[in-house]
């Protein structure tokens, strides 16, 4: 569990050189240009991950990594290019390309623009300054996403992502500010 309510990150938190801050007990942050905050310690295989989110801008953009490695992010060369990143894990995106597209993607964040059955969504915009709660819960290969309570996106990965390299969360973005708050991460027993 983590409520931000302090003055620095702490050693809990690995920082690949985004801006983040804490302020009035939320991390914030903007122009983070997919360098990720990843939380040092390990996930387990299946998880609940429950955090509040609010999008501070317009263009929406609200996003997290997870079952990542702690350490990639996109460098400088690549984001003054912008060119497409590829992360290490799976990347839950709401309201990304100018709060047009939710998604969830297996390390590739473009990959609902040229495959087949990658969840995707186009019906629903961050509205900037209201507060979300995000899920995210994986038993196995399911992964489930709801927002407020309410089912989101979802994917069957045969293959999952797991293990070392593969256990860690971040929040990221690219442009937006967002603040995040109140994070807790509960293990679930395999059904």
């Amino acid at each position: 569990m983590d409520t931000f309510d302090r003055a620095e990150l702490g050693s809990d938190w690995f920082n690949t050189g985004g801006p983040y801050r804490l302020e009035g007990g939320a991390l914030v942050f903007s122009k983070a240009h997919n360098h990720p905050l990843w939380l040092t310690r390990p996930l387990p295989d299946d998880v609940q991950i429950d955090f509040d989110v609010v999008g501070h801008s317009p263009e929406g953009d609200l996003k997290v990594e997870v079952f990542g490695d702690g350490k990639r992010f996109e460098d400088d060369e690549s984001v003054q290019r912008d060119l497409q990143y590829t992360a290490s894990g799976y990347v839950f995106i709401y309201g990304g390309w100018n709060n047009r597209i939710s998604t969830l993607v297996r390390q590739r964040e473009h990959a609902w623009q040229y495959e087949r059955g990658v969840p995707v969504r186009q019906d629903v915009r961050v509205i900037p300054g209201q507060r979300y709660h995000w899920t995210i819960t994986r038993r196995g290969g399911h992964l489930e996403w709801s927002v407020d309570g309410q089912p989101f996106l979802s994917w069957d990965d045969p293959q999952p992502l797991k293990g070392e390299g593969h256990d860690r969360f971040a929040f990221d973005g690219w442009e937006s500010e967002v603040s995040f708050d109140d994070l807790k991460i509960t293990p679930l027993e395999r059904r």
